[in-house]
């Protein structure tokens, strides 16, 4: 252990341990309604998880949007991470990532304005002022309110990332957890996300284990599938390249501004281009300056064939900048994924069977 790993836990650790206990005592209050839960007359589902970023909770909203909208009027409310707003705001076609976070706009966008979202930091009065607004309303997803319990859920999903295992894991801030590990135990339904290819059954077993879940929750296993690129301005672009058709000729600047960007990059990296790498902190708001460095690495860049690909979140800023240099938009790129659901799911039942089946069997 080096010098820097103990002083950081003799620092972290005792932090940790009293961050831990406030939550635990808060969700007890919640337990023994000291604290009041508000239910709705519509069922609601809290997608979220136990630690802080990066565990592809969005792509799993997503999906979870996108499986039910044929069978529900459905509306998403999030909190709006770093957006420049305040208060309840209603997406429209005239909403900007700065007045509802980039990954309430993103889904705004790939739902074509077919789905109902909006943001609230207080989640109560936000699916109040949904059902005023409409009340055709029969379904609120609530993006990244696991935490958020004076909104008592239909069906509460978490997200835990596959490589960053929560019984593992520490509270904040000498870990990552928002809570203590425990608190798995009020979800209904376990996604663990960005899992690796070729996994053998015991590999599944041993995680579930791991995991200690009660009998009455449902486990699933799901991976990212990369799609294939899209035009972050289509009216500039006039060809889009296929990475399997890239050579080793060829070069690819990877832009990311999110938690964990390692699966992005090493999956670019897997093709023959030659990537190099600029990162950003989560969220990163494009600046001048940042714009002038991306096109700077551009030009230096050697290769038949030059393109520019960040993530689909990282692509709502950036295509929403005004410093985006006009030389770039021609060869600017993002990478979509998908969620796909292992065949190890419980209860002989898929992801998308087992959320329906739960919503069903609510009663208010």
């Amino acid at each position: 252990m080096t010098l820097r790993s103990v002083i950081s836990k003799v620092v972290l650790l005792p932090c940790s341990k009293l961050y831990g206990t406030i939550t635990f005592v808060r969700n007890k209050m919640f337990d023994w309604r000291m604290l009041p839960q508000h239910e709705f007359d519509v069922p609601v589902v809290v997608v979220g998880n136990l630690a802080v970023g990066g565990t592809g909770k969005t792509p799993h909203t997503e999906y979870i949007v996108e499986a039910l909208r044929r069978n529900f009027h459905i509306a998403v409310l999030s909190r709006g991470y770093k957006r420049s707003t305040k208060g309840f705001v209603l997406a429209t076609p005239y909403s900007k990532p700065r007045d509802i976070g980039d990954e309430s706009f993103q889904m705004y966008q790939k739902f074509d304005q077919k789905v109902t979202v909006a943001v609230c930091e207080d989640r109560v009065a936000g699916i109040r002022e949904l059902l005023r607004i409409d009340p055709a309303i029969n379904l609120v997803v609530l993006d990244d309110a696991f935490q958020h319990r004076y909104v008592k859920p239909a069906v509460s999903v978490v997200i835990t990332e596959y490589n960053r295992p929560i019984f593992n894991d520490h509270m904040l801030p000498y870990g990552r957890l928002r809570e203590p590990v425990r608190g798995v135990n009020r979800a209904d339904m376990i996604v663990v996300s960005k899992c690796p290819d070729g996994l053998m059954p015991r590999d599944y077993m041993i995680y579930k284990k791991d995991l200690n879940l009660f009998p009455y929750q449902d486990l699933f296993f799901s991976r990212y599938a990369y799609q294939s690129l899209v035009p972050l301005f289509p009216d500039q672009s006039a060809k889009v390249p296929c990475l399997d058709w890239m050579s080793d000729s060829d070069s690819i600047l990877a832009v990311a501004g999110i938690d964990n960007p390692r699966p992005f990059i090493r999956y670019l990296k897997s093709f023959m281009p030659r990537v190099r790498v600029n990162i950003f902190s989560d969220h990163h708001a494009f600046t001048r300056k940042d714009m002038e460095l991306l096109l700077n690495r551009f030009r230096t860049m050697k290769g038949t064939n030059k393109i520019l690909v960040t993530t689909e979140k990282d692509a709502v800023r950036m295509a929403a900048s005004p410093y985006f240099p006009p030389e770039l938009r021609s060869a600017a790129y993002f990478l979509p994924v998908k969620v796909e659901f292992s065949q190890h799911g419980e209860n002989g039942a898929g992801f998308e069977q087992a959320l329906v089946r739960r919503i069903r069997n609510w009663h208010p």
